[in-house]
């Protein structure tokens, strides 16, 4: 799904994403965006930031109540703080105009092809693989996060981050590994993406910084998870 009231530039992504061998729905409107969404349930949604009715953050917003589609957002605006915004509201990626139709196509590729028990191939991945970090259970294969007992609500992304460290949970991974783990070896941007969604999931799982729990930084290396206590 493309959303973008700019006609030339909606028309042009859809004739790529076509091109690819997608089925494309296009609006130019915040929210009949929203609307759409629930009509045609998108694989990925390729979201502007400008629009009519409801702006891009409220749109993802909206659609992360009911939707775990890709989102990547588009943003004329090149401000640090428009794009950590986009991304609080569960945006996977985004992208600053002017851009590269080819790398939107790209990006968009990478992600549907990550696989979706966590870094490995599902050759590799053991049935029923379930990590548990202190009162943290990560069910890999069912892509399911408690805490406590409670279910813990994260977007494709989000889990897939957490996945990639609990597969070795000692060993640290840097920025570039996990971006290369989650979003692809061909991914090109900012690799602080990465600690936007960490952000994310510490939020979600209560954790924070200064403890730990379940997520720890390594300053200066990357990220590994804690030890749950």
């Amino acid at each position: 799904m493309v959303v973008e009231d700019e006609a030339p530039l909606a028309n042009l992504i859809g004739s790529y994403l076509e091109r690819d061998g997608f089925e494309t729905a296009i609006t130019g409107d915040g929210a009949d965006a929203v609307t759409l969404a629930r009509q045609v349930d998108p694989d990925v949604v390729v979201l502007d930031l400008g629009l009519p009715h409801l702006d891009g953050v409220e749109v993802c917003r909206q659609l992360r109540t009911f939707s775990d589609a890709y989102v990547v957002m588009l943003t004329a605006r090149t401000e640090e703080i428009d794009t950590l915004i986009g991304l609080s509201v569960g945006a996977d990626d985004y992208m600053s105009k002017p851009f590269s139709p080819r790398e939107l196509m790209a990006r968009i590729q990478a992600m549907l092809r990550r696989p979706r028990t966590g870094i490995a191939a599902p050759a590799e991945a053991a049935p029923g693989l379930i990590r548990s970090v202190g009162d943290l259970v990560i069910d890999v294969d069912g892509r399911e996060v408690t805490v406590a007992g409670l279910p813990v609500s994260l977007t494709r992304t989000e889990f897939d981050v957490l996945a990639a460290l609990a597969r070795d949970p000692g060993v640290v991974l840097t920025r570039a590994q996990l971006i290369e783990a989650v979003w692809g070896p061909s991914w090109t941007g900012d690799d602080h993406l990465v600690d936007v969604h960490i952000g994310h999931l510490r939020r979600k799982l209560g954790d924070d910084v200064v403890r730990g729990r379940y997520v720890r930084t390594v300053r200066g290396v990357g990220y590994r998870m804690g030890t749950g206590a």
